[in-house]
């Protein structure tokens, strides 16, 4: 299996479009993978995990010929995790397709559904170009081949929250972003696991923040997420762990300032472009 992230950073991205805090001016000044989109990743090229309105730039950015995916799984309705208007652009007028071009679908819990399914009525896209599922959390879906498990996240409510257990051909990761460390009903679903994840992304928002945070988590979350994980067996020591879903608000949460520390606590930073395979 293949996890690539094609955006690592929280809803202002890194540096933020009008911001001059410190963090962001840093980020002008280093470049390279201090500079982050809004978070969104693509499983073996084929299954894309949330529709930020960076989805143009990853295009661009990364090669991503959006025109071949089929599926695409959002884990709540932020809009730098469901940009539903920019699903207009592929209806007909707007997007010439190749011969039978696959019909985009977007599974997405109920706001996140309701969402969507408003703005393509709204934008009279047709049915055959975008079409929209309802996911229940708790109960597994399936999709382009793959097992998905969407769990209740501890994020804005309103927004009907998910994380996602991802797997196939005997493999499965975690992604689990926008959640401070997970509710209880999600941790008596994940020790119900048959095996251990290969591979979990945390949400590390705050990066090295002391506080706790509420609704995303900071590097001590994680390690605590981690240390759970393992011990009911949902990971092992195999399993790879990375940090994902940055915000310029945190504390070093700069890529080159927040490796020493994820590398000292036993995780992968990302960035945007890395291509993890396990």
């Amino acid at each position: 299996m293949k996890l690539t992230y094609l955006g690592t950073a929280a809803a202002e991205g890194i540096p933020g479009l009008f911001c001059q805090c410190k963090n962001c001016i840093r980020a002008r000044e280093l470049g390279g993978r201090n500079i982050r989109t809004r978070s969104q990743a693509l499983v073996d090229d084929c299954l894309l995990i949330d529709f930020p309105p960076d989805t143009f730039l990853h295009t661009l950015y990364h090669g991503l010929d959006i025109t071949k995916i089929k599926s695409c799984i959002v884990t709540h309705a932020h809009s730098d995790h469901l940009y539903a208007p920019d699903l207009e652009m592929r209806k007909v007028g707007f997007a010439i397709l190749p011969k039978n071009a696959p019909t985009f679908t977007v599974y997405a819990a109920r706001r996140g559904y309701e969402m969507i399914c408003e703005s393509l009525k709204e934008s009279r896209v047709q049915p055959e170009r975008v079409q929209a599922e309802e996911v229940i959390p708790g109960e597994v879906f399936e999709v382009e081949g793959f097992r998905v498990l969407p769990l209740p996240a501890k994020h804005a409510p309103k927004t009907t929250p998910v994380v996602f257990v991802v797997e196939k051909d005997g493999k499965r990761f975690g992604y689990f972003h926008d959640t401070s460390i997970l509710p209880e009903e999600s941790w008596v679903m994940l020790e119900t696991l048959d095996g251990p994840m290969q591979l979990v992304s945390l949400d590390c928002t705050e990066g090295t923040m002391v506080e706790d945070s509420l609704g995303h988590m900071n590097l001590s979350q994680c390690i605590r997420t981690k240390e759970r994980l393992l011990a009911i067996g949902a990971a092992n020591e195999q399993t790879v762990f990375v940090l994902n879903h940055f915000s310029h608000n945190g504390e070093n949460t700069l890529y080159d300032e927040l490796l020493p520390y994820a590398e000292a606590a036993g995780f992968v930073v990302s960035y945007d472009g890395m291509t993890i395979k396990f």
